[in-house]
């Protein structure tokens, strides 16, 4: 399942409970992030599962997608029913919600 950026927008000013999981890698952190996120790089998250909740939504989100889409299928196939992928990733937040947001 993906979300939209701008529903996560609308989830986050509402302070609609969720998670949001940046599976990117530590140099991409240091170049930008979204508050409020959890870093979790994407090969340490089969052994970090007990840090994820199942009981509001598990939104995914790397830099485009397409990393964030194939953790999402995972976590989906392995009990993480509320897990959504971020359309467009923290690029598509950049350009559509947060311009204060690097790209890279």
């Amino acid at each position: 399942m993906d979300i939209t950026v701008q529903k996560l927008d609308e989830m986050r000013k509402s302070g609609d409970p969720h998670m949001l999981l940046d599976g990117r890698e530590d140099q991409e952190i240091t170049i930008s992030s979204i508050e409020g996120s959890t870093h979790i790089p994407m090969n340490d998250i089969p052994a970090k599962l007990e840090e994820l909740p199942k009981d509001k939504p598990l939104v995914v989100m790397c830099h485009v997608g397409g990393r964030s889409f194939q953790v999402t299928q995972w976590l989906l196939s392995n009990g993480f029913d509320n897990a959504q992928n971020l359309e467009g990733g923290i690029a598509a937040w950049s350009h559509e919600i947060d311009s204060s947001v690097p790209t890279y």
